[in-house]
């Protein structure tokens, strides 16, 4: 099963997580000092905010799977749309560990498919889509290739 993923670049962590936290009358599912996600299944949505110096806003949007096979098969339809995806495997980012696959829409929106396989007690990086502006979060800093957040 699929959940919807938002990331949010916010200016303070400890207003941001009192607002969602109200909004979906639920604590975070991970807190840390630059960092919280909710795992909601009403709405179904991994939302994550953080506040590591990037501009304010929706940062990216994704699609969360259960499987490696899921993520390639999402990878796969993109690809034969004609999109050009970045794979990244066993990568770290937003204390976790995962697979992932970055595609930038036609209104320049970064997606970010992804199998998350384990926790980690770091962030990770934070690398920029050649396209993308500078507030990426954990996209890779190559550009598009075949072999691969």
């Amino acid at each position: 099963m699929k959940r919807l993923h938002l990331h949010v670049s916010v200016p303070s962590i400890d207003e941001a997580v009192a607002f969602y936290s109200t909004l979906f009358d639920a604590p975070p599912s991970v807190l840390k000092a630059d960092y919280a996600k909710w795992m909601l299944d009403d709405p179904r949505v991994n939302l994550a905010i953080s506040s590591r110096a990037r501009a304010t806003g929706v940062d990216h949007v994704g699609v969360q799977v259960d499987s490696p096979d899921e993520l390639a098969e999402l990878a796969t339809r993109l690809k034969a749309a004609g999109e050009t995806t970045v794979d990244q495997e066993a990568t770290t980012c937003c204390y976790a560990k995962s697979d992932k696959s970055w595609v930038t829409d036609t209104a320049g929106v970064r997606w970010e498919t992804f199998y998350t396989h384990g926790e980690s007690t770091a962030y990770g990086e934070d690398e920029e889509l050649p396209e993308a502006s500078s507030s990426a979060c954990c996209a890779p800093a190559t550009a598009p290739s075949a072999a691969c957040c």
